[in-house]
């Protein structure tokens, strides 16, 4: 899977379960920053 397939994947899952970034982040201890990154294929660290 490449970083925009990844990142897609990631925010529709979290939208499906209606979860914020934040609390996404708070769930699996990881900042905010980081979810966003994540889903924008910034960085998938």
């Amino acid at each position: 899977m490449d970083r925009y397939v990844t990142g897609t994947m990631i925010r529709k899952l979290r939208e499906n379960k209606k979860m914020t970034q934040e609390e996404l982040a708070a769930k699996i201890y990881v900042s905010g920053k980081a979810v966003s990154k994540w889903e924008t294929g910034v960085s998938l660290s």
